[in-house]
């Protein structure tokens, strides 16, 4: 923002008259801060770049836990066992979780 050296600066009670000025315009315009939008009319409207996804099918190949890896139980995910921190009472626990 520019600023101009030669204008007259303002003293203190200058700016607090402004201000005070300005609560009370802020104050008398109650609707200022009503924000009167419709959710799903917003929702509705919004659409992502690219295509319409809504009749295609997603097709993954879940393959079963394999003999190298093992469910943490406490993020309840599969890792390979070179991620595991500590087995207790039969418990594994992942490097993740151990920190």
């Amino acid at each position: 923002m520019a600023t101009d050296y030669d204008a007259p600066r303002k003293t203190d009670e200058d700016a607090e008259q402004d201000s005070i000025q300005e609560l009370q315009a802020r104050r008398s315009d109650k609707s200022s801060g009503v924000v009167d939008e419709d959710e799903t009319e917003a929702a509705e409207g919004f659409e992502l770049p690219g295509a319409d996804l809504s009749g295609e099918e997603l097709a993954v190949r879940v393959l079963p836990r394999q003999a190298d890896e093992f469910t943490c139980t406490s993020c309840f995910l599969v890792h390979h066992r070179s991620q595991l921190a500590y087995e207790k009472n039969g418990q594994m626990i992942c490097t993740e979780c151990a920190a």
